[in-house]
């Protein structure tokens, strides 16, 4: 048992298919101690429903020392406020959904959960709830007091880290700075070292505008901001080129250069690696005092429920958590 890493694994939107695919996730052979957050009694209804009466559900005993065995789960039971039925929202339960994720992230602090998993969440629904709640990235960054996470999707050797994360695009050119495009450089220069085991990562930045501003004719935020930033960033010893046009950048034979993209903004970078590598690409949060890993959708109401749902994409992020949680 020394050295098997301990896993959270939060199930996200109770309506949506993150108990699906905790379910299903289960019947797999895994190198770590798996245990999911979710209520129990939802677990029961969607493993009927999903025809996977085979999966035990096992309380989650702290002091116990398991290793997950392939169609049991351990279940750290997080009650409901309602009951929830598939691809049916309910503000209702908003509030246990949060409470879920802060019992995750309070057992990653107090090192009784070496990284945590999620599935996704419905960020409506927790506004419409009357939470102010922006996504993951940054709930967990305040959660944990982290200053400033970055966002990063990675597939293997393909990795889009973001400068900005869940904004308006008409707020993305008022919300990168020289200083915050340096610290993001900084902590995604430092993780790629520190997880990946790149001794020189080499880091493309994208342009804001078409064509990285044309020389300024369309945009200055180039010239003002991304290239004194990337100076800054190259005098600490960081290999960062740029700003080079985004629509550029993902030329195969220009990416193959480079070990991560910086892009500006979400969608910028992200439909990139999700037309490439969709339910392989798994969500890192780079910058946190914990790890952080997650698929690269969402919640897909539609799916839930009817065990068409597809949990590559988790257990990808898992992979990666107990690699990451090794290191």
């Amino acid at each position: 048992m020394r050295g098997v890493p301990r896993i959270a694994l939060t199930s996200g939107e109770p309506a949506g298919v993150g108990p699906d695919l905790c379910l299903s996730l289960a019947r797999s052979e895994l190198p770590c101690r798996l245990v999911c957050l979710a209520d129990s009694s939802l677990l029961r209804e969607r493993a009927r429903l999903l025809h996977l009466e085979d999966v035990e559900l096992r309380p989650y005993v702290p002091a116990e020392r398991r290793v997950h065995e392939a169609g049991r789960l351990e279940v750290l039971d997080c009650p409901l406020a309602v009951r929830s039925e598939p691809g049916r929202l309910d503000t209702r339960n908003a509030r246990s959904v949060l409470e879920m994720l802060n019992r995750a992230i309070d057992g990653c602090l107090a090192r009784e959960f070496d990284a945590m998993v999620t599935a996704p969440v419905q960020k409506s629904c927790i506004l419409d709830a009357g939470f102010a709640f922006s996504g993951h990235t940054e709930y967990l960054a305040e959660r944990t007091s982290a200053p400033r996470p970055v966002m990063m999707l990675a597939a293997g050797s393909l990795r889009v880290a973001l400068a900005t994360t869940h904004l308006p695009l008409h707020a993305v050119s008022g919300a990168i700075s020289v200083d915050s495009l340096r610290e993001v450089l900084e902590i995604l220069d430092r993780d790629l070292r520190r997880w990946w085991h790149l001794a020189a990562p080499r880091i493309a930045v994208c342009g804001l505008n078409p064509h990285a501003g044309e020389g300024g004719h369309l945009g200055d935020e180039e010239t003002r901001i991304i290239a004194p930033a990337l100076a800054l960033a190259r005098a600490r010893g960081i290999q960062a080129d740029g700003p080079v046009p985004a629509d550029t950048i993902f030329v195969p034979r220009l990416l193959e250069r480079y070990d991560a993209v910086l892009a500006m903004y979400h969608d910028q970078g992200l439909p990139v690696i999700k037309h490439a590598c969709f339910d392989r690409a798994v969500n890192v949060t780079l910058g946190l005092p914990i790890v952080r890993t997650s698929v690269d959708h969402g919640t897909a109401l539609d799916l839930a429920g009817s065990g068409r749902a597809d949990a590559s994409s988790l257990l990808a992020a898992l992979s990666l958590a107990v690699q990451l949680a090794a290191v």
